[in-house]
């Protein structure tokens, strides 16, 4: 079997594959300091919980946007579940032409994204990942990663609100029976939904009108994806385990 790691800068996501199929997922926060034996220990522990015995996988691939862990992390993984875990990073071979200025600066994260929207829904696609940061990635016909565009995550909109102004409380982040807010919360939740909302559809007009590309699929996904996806006709798919899927494509493209 297979262990994915998805390392955020909010959770860790590890799911496990066998061949093909996703037989499981779980998470932990990245923001907890741990060591590597706390690291190796729990990931064994949630393995055993979700019944897969940590012997039975025979291998892995990381990709992380965190790089102030990783050195307990791989070292956890090395000791306690499998001896030599892949890195997504240079020199791996992912199928996506990136064809930006600088190609060293597209986040590893944005690659898997693209590799799993390509090979599972084909090109032209718009890869929208609303995580921490809300980022639209392009990947044409041809499989070239040709634009990204970085936002805020709504998320980090909805602390700025709370840490940022003196009376606005911390909130749930979801959608308002009414855009028509008439108390505090409500107001909150309307902006911030409704706002990504508009964001998201004038961004996908506004990348189908500069690149030409009409027929691009649009496919979302991350932790808040399906609250603006449910909201927009302009989202095609909403797939929960694209980047999962992205890891698990180019492992079998790396594997020797």
């Amino acid at each position: 079997m297979l262990l994915v790691v998805d390392v955020g800068n909010t959770n860790i996501t590890y799911g496990v594959y066998e061949e093909d199929n996703l037989i499981t997922t779980f998470r932990m926060m990245s923001k907890t300091p741990r060591t590597s034996d706390e690291y190796g220990i729990m990931i064994r522990e949630m393995l055993s919980v979700n019944k897969v015995d940590h012997k039975v996988i025979d291998g892995c691939i990381v990709v992380s946007v965190v790089p102030n862990i990783m050195h307990s992390l791989m070292s956890g993984i090395v000791r306690y579940i499998y001896n030599k875990p892949m890195l997504v990073g240079s020199g791996i071979k992912t199928g996506i032409k990136i064809v930006t200025e600088n190609p060293k600066e597209i986040g590893p994260d944005r690659i898997v994204d693209a590799v799993g929207a390509y090979e599972k829904y084909g090109g032209p696609v718009f890869v929208l990942d609303f995580g921490t940061a809300t980022t639209y990635d392009l990947v044409t016909a041809a499989g070239e990663f040709a634009a990204g565009i970085t936002a805020p995550g709504l998320r980090i909109s909805a602390k700025a609100l709370w840490e940022d102004t003196a009376k606005l409380p911390e909130i749930e982040i979801k959608k308002p029976k009414s855009i028509l807010a008439q108390e505090t919360i409500s107001s909150m939740q309307a902006g911030l939904v409704y706002g990504q909302i508009g964001q998201t559809e004038y961004i996908i007009d506004k990348v189908r009108e500069e690149s030409g590309l009409k027929d691009m699929k649009v496919i979302a996904t991350g932790g808040l994806g399906r609250i603006i996806s449910d909201e927009t006709n302009k989202i095609d798919i909403y797939d929960s385990n694209l980047t999962l899927d992205g890891l698990r494509l180019i492992y079998a493209k790396n594997r020797h």
